[in-house]
């Protein structure tokens, strides 16, 4: 039986991150308390330790980024080449159809 994979917001991540920076509990205390592996925590950590110096590249770091450009677009061509290819195959199926007749 597979196990449903589980997905941590970015707060979760973030304070859990920060919590093994400080270093108040060890790694192996985070993981009992959080119910995570010890490589999860330590790979959250190290990108919250690289992507610090973003947080005051923008000066005083509360601006908020652009955001994430939907994918409603790509979706609605992606649709209409899937109604298209429909229409090709049943006009196929009606052509092979008469042939073999």
């Amino acid at each position: 039986m597979s196990r449903k994979r589980r997905i941590f917001s970015a707060p979760f991540k973030a304070k859990v991150a920060l919590e093994a920076i400080k270093g108040h509990r060890t790694i192996s205390e985070l993981t009992l308390k959080h119910k995570l592996h010890a490589t999860q925590i330590n790979l959250w950590k190290k990108q919250l330790l690289d992507g610090a110096e973003g947080v005051f590249e923008t000066g005083s770091g509360t601006k908020k980024t652009k955001p994430a450009v939907t994918d409603e677009p790509q979706t609605a061509e992606l649709y209409e080449q899937i109604g298209r290819l429909k229409v090709q195959l049943e006009w196929l199926k009606k052509k092979v159809a008469e042939v073999s007749e």
